[in-house]
């Protein structure tokens, strides 16, 4: 069996590993013991070989090699911005004789007190938003629940993040004491999460598990253009903070920047928000707004916006647009910014500016897709 045929227990749930286990014909009282070595070497370690788990018997590891692998996504390119964010295009392992090796971006964003990786669900996406890149690279499949969590794997290797692992010499990783170089997860990459809700979940659990991975679930967030009727069962089963993509206060203009307003328009949006499980002032709902040039970027718009949002537990992230090539719109002036800003802000909501971050090597909020597809596409017709 070749290393690609195997099946990898990198990513897997423990019910999955466990599953795993019992085609090599161990009995069920051993089972339990293995599965919580291996999920210590894999998680908490960053394991990448069965020889590095040293508690685990010599014949054990040889068995295990022999079976499974630890096999994560590949990065085929990696870019660094001048300002610390890397992005990795990451090729998938096929999933069946049709599909030739999916590729997905992450991002890795680097501050003082924190590092936050946004993390993709789906290859391309299908809910089309006039303003954003990735929305122009068609839906391929879902995500499984090994390829989400691989993206974080790889992070953390890549990025030393892991107990006797290096760190990039860079100096653009925050390393001081006790700060992860991954410490938070934003589903903000390419894909609508609540369209594939159930590996989404899976994976969540997998990244909040105390034994393992072990990040807090209110650091990790997941952005939905508004598949409301996905909310409740998010917020009562899995608990993660959530963040809304709104960007526009009218449903006529809202129909034209995020399509799916269409079928939920923003009067249930925001009534499926209010009664999100666990919404509180304390776990306030994020909602962003990217900001266009004399689009959606009016004093008015944000005094409606203040209205629309009264009395819920919220947040408002202002986006300056981010530009990609062909894109329709133009970023609205920092002027303008400031006193959308000022007036959310003076109604009593947190309405942080977020520093567009990544844009040289088009990493930021709505540049996934990026020119990858059309670069490498490029140089395969010439190639040929």
């Amino acid at each position: 069996m070749s290393l690609t045929d195997k099946p990898s227990l990198s990513g897997m749930t423990r019910a999955e590993i466990a599953d795993a286990l019992r085609t090599l014909g161990l009995p069920e009282r051993e089972i339990r013991m293995r599965v919580a070595q291996i999920w210590h070497w894999v998680y908490f370690r960053g394991a990448r070989d069965f020889s590095e788990m040293l508690n685990v018997s010599k014949a054990m590891r040889v068995q295990l090699t022999e079976a499974f692998a630890l096999r994560l996504p590949e990065i085929v390119e990696e870019q660094i911005s001048v300002d610390g964010t890397r992005k990795w295009l990451l090729r998938l392992q096929p999933v069946d004789a049709f599909d030739k090796g999916a590729e997905v971006e992450c991002v890795y964003i680097p501050e003082s007190d924190r590092g936050t990786l946004c993390v993709s669900s789906q290859v391309g996406c299908t809910l089309n938003c006039s303003f954003c890149h990735t929305g122009t690279q068609r839906l391929v499949r879902n995500l499984t629940t090994a390829e989400i969590v691989g993206q974080l794997l790889v992070a953390r290797q890549r990025l030393g993040d892991f107990p006797d692992r290096d760190r990039p010499t860079d100096g653009l990783v925050p390393a001081g004491e006790g700060v992860r170089a991954v410490s938070n997860i934003v589903f903000m990459g390419m894909g609508e999460p609540l369209y594939n809700l159930d590996n989404v979940m899976a994976a969540i659990e997998i990244m909040a598990d105390g034994d393992g991975l072990a990040l807090s679930k209110r650091r990790i967030t997941v952005s939905t253009s508004g598949v409301v009727p996905q909310f409740e069962r998010l917020g009562a089963e899995c608990g993660p903070a959530l963040a809304i993509s709104l960007h526009a206060v009218r449903d006529e203009l809202r129909n034209d920047l995020v399509p799916l307003n269409k079928k939920y328009p923003i009067k249930e949006l925001l009534q499926a928000c209010r009664d999100y499980p666990g919404a509180s002032n304390a776990r306030r709902i994020t909602f962003e707004y990217v900001m266009l040039k004399g689009v959606n970027d009016s004093p008015a718009d944000a005094r409606e916006l203040v209205r629309l949002l009264k009395g819920l537990p919220a947040k408002i992230n202002l986006i300056p647009f981010n530009p990609w090539p062909g894109a329709p719109y133009e970023c609205s002036d920092w002027e303008t910014i400031e006193r959308f800003s000022d007036i959310v802000f003076n109604a009593g909501y947190a309405s942080p500016v977020r520093t567009p971050r990544g844009r040289d090597i088009l990493a930021a909020c709505g540049q996934l897709k990026s020119e990858t597809e059309k670069l490498r596409a490029s140089a395969r017709v010439a190639a040929g």
